[in-house]
């Protein structure tokens, strides 16, 4: 499966030098890096070129790299069912970059290119309806950022008294942040290999 990868790497990057920045096959996998502004065409060109023939959009993610220039990585997952091959296209982009839409080349990237948008907060440039999809409306930040607080800003809960929603901030007080890093298996009559404890 390798081989047939690293000549798949060969011929995309023979095809369009202009497009692709680098490629390694990993895992079994082809990965692509690509340059934003050549990102419509070349998915344009896996689509249709007869030695790819990439016609399914599997999904569209991103990986948040805080400590980087360039903080996102946006990855798209391609399957061609004509090669029976895999294909993740990778492009870095700085947090006020805008990503150009692949909607019309693959209409089904539309939802994944809103979800991006609504877990990681990257625009999408020519996306027909580029609105949150997965969480509230007026909800603050982007889950899926290495920054975003693990307890969140707002808590939503239903009010007994009020008969509705109420959405307020998050106050966590110290109690409650309490660790227990006693061993799972605290009070078993055994001790399982490198769980010895510290007397205290």
């Amino acid at each position: 499966m390798s081989e047939a990868l690293k000549e798949l790497g060969t011929h995309i990057e023979l095809k369009r030098t202009d497009c692709v920045l680098s490629w390694t096959v990993a895992h079994d996998e082809l990965t692509v890096d690509v340059a934003p502004s050549s990102l419509v065409e070349f998915v344009e060109f896996l689509k249709t070129d007869q030695n790819c023939k990439f016609s399914t959009l599997v999904d569209i993610t991103g990986v948040d790299y805080p400590e980087r220039a360039k903080r996102f990585d946006v990855v798209y997952h391609f399957l061609s069912m004509y090669q029976n091959q895999r294909i993740r296209i990778r492009i870095s982009v700085r947090e006020e970059d805008m990503v150009p839409s692949i909607v019309d080349v693959h209409p089904s990237a539309n939802w994944f290119e809103r979800e991006v948008f609504d877990m990681f907060g990257i625009l999408f440039s020519g996306h027909p309806d580029l609105r949150r999809i997965l969480t509230d409306y007026g909800f603050r930040g982007y889950p899926l950022r290495k920054d975003f607080p693990t307890t969140g800003y707002i808590e939503v809960r239903y009010d007994e008294a009020q008969k509705r929603v109420v959405y307020e901030p998050v106050s966590l007080v110290q109690e409650y942040r309490q660790f227990d890093f006693m061993s799972p298996w605290e009070g078993a009559n055994y001790v399982l290999p490198g769980d010895e404890k510290q007397e205290t």
